[in-house]
């Protein structure tokens, strides 16, 4: 099971706005930092944009952070970017057979268990702004130069 690479992807344009907040953002922009095409970009800022996490200028006039950094979480960005169907990241078999001990019985254990995984890693996510990983990012680039 892969989480999409929507949520890294999203991650990466805006700490590429966060960054660079100097600099006109374009998606072709942005698109050379992540090594994708410019269609890419564009697709999930949409996404970003209609979650109120930024603004985007039509034509090239680029794209900026519409919030502090502080207040964006990357639980936030996870779920802006519709990585998971609405009843979870574990997808079970729809029909198990009934007449079989183990067959009617293993989701509802498995619900629980895994229902636990997903909150455990939504608190994580939570947990983590994108000041707290622009700071860590800056910290990483400024050790290399």
């Amino acid at each position: 099971m892969k989480i999409s690479s929507r949520f890294t992807v999203a991650i990466h344009i805006l700490s590429v706005l966060a960054i660079q907040k100097d600099v006109l953002c374009t998606s072709e922009f942005i698109a050379g930092s992540v090594n994708t095409n410019p269609v890419v970009i564009r697709r999930i800022t949409s996404m970003l944009k209609k979650a109120g996490l930024i603004n985007v200028t039509s034509g090239t006039g680029g794209a900026s952070i519409n919030k502090p950094l502080n207040d964006i979480t990357l639980l936030e960005i996870y779920k802006a970017v519709n990585v998971v169907d609405e009843g979870g990241i574990f997808q079970f078999n729809e029909n198990p057979n009934p007449d079989c001990p183990i067959g009617k019985n293993i989701q509802s254990l498995l619900e629980l268990v895994l229902f636990k995984a997903q909150d455990a890693m939504e608190n994580v996510l939570s947990s983590v702004t994108l000041e707290n990983l622009i700071k860590d990012l800056n910290n990483k680039i400024n050790n290399e130069i």
